[in-house]
């Protein structure tokens, strides 16, 4: 897959791409200036990426639930 699919199947630019190749978090292939990337890494990807649910209670206020 080229950078420009995986970016757009990502939901981030280019540059965002480069940058997680450059720093190993995403395996990226070179042949001569071409950059290529496989499907199933960037699935992989991805799926290493997934929120656990509970886990984002750091970006948001507390509340009280009995106030409802």
């Amino acid at each position: 897959m080229s950078t420009l699919e995986a970016a757009k199947y990502l939901g981030v630019n280019t540059r965002t791409l480069y940058r997680m190749i450059d720093e190993g978090e995403l395996p990226a292939y070179k042949f001569g200036r071409v950059i290529r990337l496989k499907e199933g890494d960037v699935v992989a990807f991805l799926d290493r990426a997934r929120i656990v649910p509970g886990s984002l209670e750091h970006l948001y206020p507390l509340t009280s639930r009995t106030d409802a």
